[in-house]
C-alpha cells in the first residue's frame, strides 16, 4: 500500500479571486462550484468525454500511459481520476498499484463502482482529497499523473507543488489537459464547436448546459504550453517536456522529480 497521512492543511481562505471559467470569484468559493458542476456531471461524465471528443480522448489517455510505461511494483497516483480509466489502464498494462485521488465523492462512487464491475478490488485505493493538499506521505509515489483536472483547480501552483512532494526521487510527472490550438483556422473550429456545441449536448445528454458551458470556458483561461511547463519547473521538477495532441488541443506535460 501507498503510505498514508493526514491530508497537507489547506491555505486559509482568502478574499483574492480567481477564475471560474470567465467569472472572478473569491478563492475559498471555488472549490465547492467546481465540485458541483462534477457532481452534476458525474453520472454521464464518460458518456459525454465520448460524445464531446468522439472518443479521441481516449487515444489520448492511450498515449499518457505510452509515455509512463507502467511496469510491475510501480505505484502510481492518479489525480482528479475519480471515474478510475488512468488507474484501470495502467494496471492493464502492467503497473503495480494505483491510487485515485478525488476531491468529488461522486465521481470516486462511479469509478469505484466500476472498478469493482471490472474485478479491480485490491490493486486500486480509493480516496476523496485535495490536489492542493493530499492525503500521502513525501517521496511515497513512482509516478503522478492527471488528466483534466489541474484546470480545475484553485491554485495550480500548490497543486504541482504537491506532485514533487509526494513523488520519489527519480519519479515522473505527467499531466494531460486541454490546451491551446495551433494554427488560426483550428482555432475558429474549435472555438465554434466548444461554445456552441457542447453546451447543447450537455443538456440534451446530460441535462446541463452550464457545467459544459463552464468546461470550455476553463480551458481558455489554462495556460498555453509554454507557459504551464515554467509552472511546472517553477515547482521543482525537471525535464519539464510537452506534447501537442490533435493540433494543440490537448497536451501532455512531462517532467521528473529529481
Amino acid at each position: 500500500m501507498v503510505p498514508a497521512m493526514p491530508s497537507q492543511p489547506r491555505p486559509e481562505p482568502t478574499s483574492r479571486l480567481t477564475d471560474f471559467g470567465f467569472q472572478n470569484v473569491p478563492e475559498d468559493e471555488k472549490v465547492s462550484l467546481v465540485r458541483a458542476v462534477f457532481d452534476s456531471v458525474a453520472p454521464k461524465y464518460d458518456l459525454m468525454n465520448d460524445l464531446m471528443s468522439l472518443g479521441i480522448h481516449r487515444l489520448w489517455k492511450a498515449a499518457l500511459i505510452d509515455r509512463l510505461n507502467p511496469r510491475p511494483g510501480m505505484r502510481l497516483l492518479d489525480v482528479g481520476g475519480g471515474t478510475g480509466d488512468i488507474a484501470m489502464s495502467f494496471l492493464s498494462r502492467g503497473g503495480g498499484h494505483a491510487v485515485v485521488c478525488d476531491i468529488n465523492r461522486e465521481m470516486v462512487a462511479v469509478g469505484r463502482d466500476r472498478a469493482i464491475d471490472r474485478g479491480r478490488l485490491a490493486d486500486i485505493a480509493w480516496t476523496c482529497g485535495d490536489a492542493e493538499a493530499l492525503p500521502l506521505a513525501d517521496a511515497s509515489v513512482d509516478a503522478y499523473t492527471t488528466a483534466f483536472c489541474i484546470r480545475n483547480v484553485t491554485r495550480a501552483e500548490a497543486a504541482l507543488a504537491e506532485a514533487r512532494r509526494v513523488l520519489k526521487p527519480g519519479g515522473q510527472f505527467l499531466c494531460l489537459e486541454f490546451s491551446h490550438v495551433t494554427g488560426p483556422f483550428l482555432d475558429r473550429i474549435y472555438d465554434a464547436y466548444s461554445f456552441r456545441v457542447l453546451p447543447a449536448l450537455g443538456q440534451v445528454v446530460a441535462g446541463d448546459r452550464e457545467s459544459y458551458r463552464y468546461l470550455a470556458e476553463s480551458i481558455r483561461r489554462f495556460p498555453n504550453q509554454d507557459d504551464f511547463a515554467a509552472m511546472i519547473a517553477d515547482a521543482g521538477l525537471g525535464q519539464v517536456r510537452w506534447r501537442d495532441l490533435s493540433g494543440g488541443i490537448a497536451a501532455i506535460h512531462s517532467a521528473w522529480r529529481l
